[in-house]
């Protein structure tokens, strides 16, 4: 009897399994630190940001991109270091840099031109500084690199560096800042490296003070990243459930001021019921019932609900044989 017990135990035993000291098997161990956090923190303002879902294959040039909505820095002014204070590769992964879970990457910004003292201004909200620093197009700062430019391309270096104070201050939510810089000129269609707008990270970090602000300086909310991203995707993606409520508002806005309403409409306008059975056939006769149909949708008004819903085109003559459509677009009366 104790040899069949055990036997049958032997059996029915689950094949082992490595297990740690914490008493959770090794393969639980690998699924678990397959994605973890990084801290890192910004040198010139000592801010420490968290970022999520990390791997040890992630190349460095993907956490600056991450890091351009997480911190608000554009990819083009970051420097990362880790331990040694080296800076990190862009196509070197998390790995091959051997940073661990939970370890502190340190986010430092380039010193010539001094960016760094604009966007440690900029990230305070200090408006005096970020005035001092060459963002408005009368300003008298000067590097020794800007004083051997010429006119046009001055402005256009004092057009950067309001668009960088204006990415980041959008980014912390400073509206009196961002009011500044766009009362200044600062542009809301310039990008970032990565395709980004003030108005994305405005949206990312959920600002809607911003983002109105933005908006009434004309920025696109359809223009995409270079991931095709716009800004109401990035609020969605970010949970930021009120700005992607704002900027959904605003596109139906802008779509019902598109609308004009005619006084006086042609005939190939007109509804289905408004036309003669002998000039459109509308109808169907059948062995115990006549079908009329009609299409209920004006020609010019968008086919659905959906924001990228298309136009309904002209009145086209509808083959009620062949006719596949949602019951919402079409309208059936039996006699």
């Amino acid at each position: 009897m104790i040899n069949s017990a055990c036997s049958t135990a032997k059996v029915s035993r689950k094949p082992k399994c490595k297990h740690t000291d914490f008493g959770f098997s090794q393969s639980d161990l690998n699924l678990k630190q397959r994605y973890y956090s990084l801290n890192v923190k910004l040198e010139e303002t000592g801010e420490i940001f968290t970022a999520e879902r990390c791997y040890n294959n992630m190349k460095m040039r993907e956490l600056k991109e991450r890091m351009e909505l997480v911190a608000g820095i554009p990819t083009n002014f970051q420097r990362l270091t880790y331990l040694d204070e080296g800076d990190l590769l862009d196509d070197s992964t998390l790995k091959f840099n051997d940073i661990v879970p939970g370890g502190t990457i340190t986010l430092k910004i380039w010193h010539h031109e001094s960016w760094s003292h604009l966007v440690k201004a900029a990230s305070e909200g200090d408006i005096q500084k970020l005035e001092s620093l060459g963002v408005t197009k009368d300003t008298a700062f000067s590097t020794p690199n800007s004083q051997h430019m010429d006119p046009s391309q001055k402005s256009s270096w004092i057009a950067h560096r309001a668009f960088v104070a204006l990415y980041i201050s959008a980014h912390r939510g400073y509206l009196r800042a961002t009011k500044f810089l766009l009362k200044h000129g600062a542009s809301t269609q310039a990008k970032t490296p990565v395709g980004r707008t003030a108005l994305h990270v405005a949206a990312a970090m959920g600002n809607s003070d911003c983002i109105d602000e933005l908006l009434n300086y004309e920025a696109r909310i359809h223009a995409p990243d270079n991931k095709r991203l716009t800004a109401l995707d990035l609020a969605g993606l970010w949970g930021q459930k009120k700005s992607e409520r704002q900027l959904f508002l605003f596109q139906w806005k802008q779509r019902a001021a598109a609308m004009r309403i005619k006084t006086k409409l042609d005939e190939s306008e007109l509804f289905a019921h408004q036309k003669f059975d002998s000039k459109l056939k509308t109808w169907q006769t059948g062995s115990h019932a006549k079908l009329y149909m009609a299409n209920l949708l004006k020609p010019g008004e968008f086919q659905g609900t959906c924001i990228n819903a298309p136009r309904n085109p002209c009145f086209q003559y509808v083959n009620t044989k062949k006719l596949k459509c949602k019951p919402s677009d079409k309208v059936v009366n039996h006699v």
